[in-house]
């Protein structure tokens, strides 16, 4: 089963998911299905697909819009996931536009078993050779990560040393730092790195939800429960789970998680039986756990189960000469993206990156540079092009708050929340990194504040 190649179906039409269900496990793939985008990302990290075939219409209309936000929005998370697109209203128009943003192939509805089939086996066998050259460039591993300052070198040199064994790692720092990417790292340089790396957004968990999320679930075990599932824990089975924004988890989950670390056991729910497991665990968050234990927030024993070595990464304003050089990689990477092979950056316009404080941090920085590739018309990217669209907060800037009274918190998350999905051009992952949030997250503030966004 583990040598099973993973395809995830997303389709809002539950009898094409079963029938493209059934004609994959034939043919010798496991397979998920999911019936709307938003449910996309926490798959993805859960189900760890090899392959997307993407359903272009979740609405009446037939325009394949939501289709290709969603393809825009994995794309943007997931930029190396081979998808299929699908549609019962294929367009020559609608298939080049989502060859454009990334797709690697388009497949008509009703579709033919064998095209369907040859075209996945075709995809995946170069996405594993595409694979195999990034890992021998060490995509994953710590040559990947850019930077020469002092203050990272420290980090990536402390986290070599902790990755070849099996100790719990905490790894500290704010938002858009490059946590995840120092997690990955210590797995894929550890003996585990031929095992699963398993990624868990702890914040986007729900107390009522852990359970079933984390150990699993059989079949009839509450309501919902129409199918068996396997849980992140047992996922990560002799590999590494890294368990992000753990410093958002509830009270009541931190009990559980607490058992399951001490015993490496858990029971899934509707089973009486234990199962044992050998994980690895990476934690993250960008909270003050120490503060948090002080304060009776956070369980003191947890805290010192998960953070057996504490790393802390420094944020980018503290390591202002990595910034030309993360700049050059993004270019460099954009280039290829957006077919500019001419691209450069002024040497004024790295001068001025420099001395800005990127509060968002790298991922901040990373989209500045990838919004500025998409709007400037010059072959020469200048300092103009960078201030025209920077939005950061200069160091000492104060953020004008309304007075006590003239605005209720409703009301000011509202307006936060549609300034952010203007200022990010309505992409969910990037809008909901940018308030802090997870998807499942900000989807549910959407829905329930009646918030039109393109889906």
């Amino acid at each position: 089963m583990e040598n099973k190649q993973h395809i995830l179906i997303i389709d809002d039409d539950r009898a094409v998911c079963s029938s493209i269900k059934l004609l994959l496990k034939k043919s010798g793939y496991e397979v998920a299905a999911i019936h709307h985008p938003r449910e996309a990302e926490e798959t993805i990290n859960s189900f760890q697909p090899d392959l997307i075939l993407l359903d272009m219409n979740f609405a009446i209309d037939t325009s394949g819009r939501q289709g290709m936000s969603a393809l825009k929005e994995i794309i943007y998370a997931h930029p190396k996931m081979p998808i299929i697109l699908m549609t019962g209203w294929a367009t020559v128009q609608l298939a080049v536009e989502g060859m454009k943003q990334g797709a690697k192939d388009f497949i008509a509805k009703p579709w033919d078993n064998k095209q369907m089939v040859s075209s996945i086996k075709t995809l995946l066998a170069l996405n594993k050779k595409e694979s195999t050259k990034i890992t021998e460039a060490g995509a994953k591993n710590f040559e990947h990560i850019i930077g020469k300052s002092a203050g990272l070198i420290d980090v990536l040199n402390l986290a070599k040393r902790v990755s070849k064994t099996n100790a719990s790692v905490l790894i500290l720092g704010e938002s858009g730092t490059g946590k995840e990417l120092i997690a990955e790292a210590i797995h894929y340089e550890s003996l585990r790195a031929d095992n699963p790396f398993v990624k868990v957004n702890l914040g986007g968990i729900s107390s009522s939800l852990f359970e079933s999320e984390m150990f699993g679930h059989k079949k009839g075990a509450f309501t919902d429960a129409v199918t068996d599932r396997k849980g992140r824990f047992e996922m990560a089975d002799t590999g590494t789970i890294f368990l992000d924004e753990i410093g958002d988890l509830e009270h009541s989950s931190q009990v559980k998680l607490l058992r399951v670390l001490q015993e490496q056991t858990f029971e899934v729910l509707g089973s009486s039986q234990a199962k044992k497991i050998d994980v690895r665990v990476v934690s993250a968050t960008n909270k003050n756990l120490e503060e948090m234990v002080a304060n009776d927030t956070f369980r003191e024993d947890l805290y010192y189960r998960i953070n057996l070595i504490k790393i802390q990464i420094p944020p980018l304003r503290e390591r202002r000469e990595d910034i030309p050089l993360l700049v050059n990689f993004y270019v460099e990477n954009l280039k290829e993206i957006y077919n500019n092979p001419e691209l450069t950056v002024d040497s004024k316009a790295l001068q001025w990156l420099e001395q800005q404080d990127f509060h968002g941090n790298i991922r901040q920085l990373k989209n500045l540079v990838e919004r500025v590739v998409l709007v400037s018309n010059n072959k020469t990217i200048t300092q103009e092009d960078f201030q025209t669209q920077y939005r950061g907060s200069l160091r000492g800037e104060k953020i004008n708050l309304p007075d006590v009274g003239e605005i209720s918190l409703e009301e000011m998350e509202v307006k936060m929340i549609k300034k952010a999905l203007a200022y990010h051009r309505n992409k969910i992952s990037a809008t909901a990194k940018s308030l802090g949030i997870t998807r499942s997250a900000l989807y549910r503030r959407l829905e329930k504040y009646d918030i039109p966004y393109d889906n």
